[in-house]
């Protein structure tokens, strides 16, 4: 994971979505609605974009550093990307670094001809599979778990290219939405858990899909479903659509992180509204961990949604106590106290005229290190709030995600280190409560966790990983033995 590159967040502070992938089959202008659709996923990752186009022919790719707009906004760029079909992605890099040989979709000229992969999500078992396969000869271009995928399916015997998809993937261990591209046309594939979201959609004749229903919106596409955990969907030039299901029957256990925060709020995921579910968020939030107060303030954006619900079920009024600039600019991670301190104060500012005097409710959406959240505490204190009271619509973050989320070391997170009261003195507010985990089911839609059969991938909060990770448990194998000679 690379730490250093100019477009996360400066404090480090926030849970991000690895990337974002968008793909259309047989329309007209396929690279210009795969540009629009990336624009409207441009939240999931802002560090790179790339999008590979087919014209029946030949591939034809362009990827660039920075956001959709800097790379794709000109005709100029979209007519270098003819065709009926193209797939595109943005990304923030949790495996591999931020290199331009890592932005995606990748692409290869195999034996059976030109193979392009975008992939949302993180390949638990890719550095052990990478070591085999490099160690039979191959011969990577890169530094991404994604090429992985390509290696296995060069390598593969069966005669179809998805039959030598799906040979490859039974060997994969964590999550993965993909958008496959080939001399026959497009497949659309995720993980037999559905960690990972994608759906699928019409646009006139076309087929798009997505890692979020309001690309959909944005291109003009209809909704049509989402992908079914390990459903394969292969879509051909005659429109074609052929579902398979060649991973067999799996408990579903999609990220509840995306009801949470990485989804834009007029997404549909799991079947809810994305919005709906973070206003019930608020609401269960209100019901268990009531305060006195004068105000329910939202820490923006995020915590907008969850605030409303909040106020609107504890009757405290909903201000925007806290005005955000939406023209700060990301710059490199800035690793002094002081200078977190300064970003944060540029990026948020109280609005000292309503909060001054008054006893304030603040609602996130999570707390992550815990940094962010004890100064935005302390800027309350300082616009004149007698009392702030922290209330998160999620349950304590304890846990890395290894299925392509950038979360930071679990030594870093500030829910592994302390208990709620420690982490209510780390960032100096007057009371802390986290939503619970049964809190957080009811209020997507579900019932209470059931802890043999999770209704979602929830490892960050549970540490209940729905996957084996054996990269982790390798490095850990080394790191132990490797203090073990040093003991010795």
């Amino acid at each position: 994971m690379n730490l250093t590159h100019p477009f996360r967040d400066e404090d480090g502070d926030k849970l991000r979505e690895e990337c974002g992938v968008f793909g259309a089959i047989n329309a007209a202008d396929a690279a210009a609605a795969t540009a629009l659709g990336l624009h409207a996923l441009q939240h999931r990752g802002q560090e790179a974009a790339g999008i590979t186009s087919f014209d029946g022919t030949e591939f034809y790719q362009r990827r660039g550093i920075g956001q959709v707009a800097e790379n794709f906004s000109s005709s100029e760029a979209i007519a270098e990307l003819p065709g009926f079909m193209a797939a595109g992605h943005v990304r923030y890099s949790t495996t591999g670094g931020s290199g331009l040989r890592n932005i995606q979709p990748l692409y290869a000229d195999l034996a059976s001809g030109g193979f392009s992969v975008a992939h949302n999500g993180n390949i638990s078992n890719a550095g052990a599979l990478r070591q085999e396969l490099v160690g039979k000869g191959a011969i990577f271009q890169s530094t991404s778990d994604t090429e992985v995928i390509i290696h296995l399916v060069a390598t593969s015997r069966y005669p179809t290219m998805s039959d030598r998809l799906i040979d490859a993937l039974r060997l994969i261990e964590g999550a993965y939405a993909l958008i496959v591209m080939t001399p026959e046309g497009m497949i659309a594939c995720r993980d037999p858990l559905g960690i990972r979201p994608l759906v699928m959609g019409k646009m006139g004749d076309a087929t798009v899909f997505a890692s979020e229903t309001v690309a959909f919106d944005v291109v003009g596409a209809e909704f049509v479903r989402q992908v079914e955990p390990g459903e394969l969907i292969k879509v051909d030039f005659d429109g074609n659509v052929d579902s398979l299901h060649p991973f067999g029957t799996h408990n579903p256990r999609p990220c509840i992180f995306e009801h949470v925060y990485f989804s834009r709020p007029d997404s549909i995921f799991d079947g809810r509204s994305v919005y709906a579910a973070r206003k019930a968020i608020g609401e269960q939030l209100a019901i268990e961990s009531p305060v006195d107060a004068d105000l329910v303030v939202p820490v923006p954006d995020s915590g907008v949604p969850a605030a409303i619900g909040y106020a609107q079920q504890s009757g405290v009024p909903f201000e925007l106590g806290i005005i955000r600039s939406h023209y700060v600019g990301r710059t490199f991670i800035q690793p002094s106290d002081g200078a977190r301190h300064s970003s944060v104060k540029r990026k948020h500012n109280a609005n000292r005229a309503l909060v001054e005097g008054k006893r304030i409710v603040l609602i996130d959406d999570s707390i992550v290190r815990g940094t962010t959240s004890m100064k935005i505490v302390e800027m309350m204190r300082e616009a004149g709030a007698t009392e702030v009271h922290f209330r998160v619509a999620s349950p304590p973050t304890a846990h890395s995600c290894f299925y392509g989320v950038d979360t930071p070391e679990r030594s870093k997170l500030l829910a592994a280190r302390m208990e709620i009261e420690p982490m209510r003195e780390f960032i100096k507010a007057d009371s802390l409560a986290f939503v619970s985990i049964d809190g957080l089911y009811r209020a997507v839609g579900h019932e209470p966790r059931d802890p043999n059969c999770p209704s979602f991938c929830d490892a960050c909060f549970t540490g209940d990983y729905p996957t084996p990770l054996t990269d982790l448990a390798n490095r850990e194998d080394r790191d132990a033995q490797l203090s073990f000679d040093k003991v010795a």
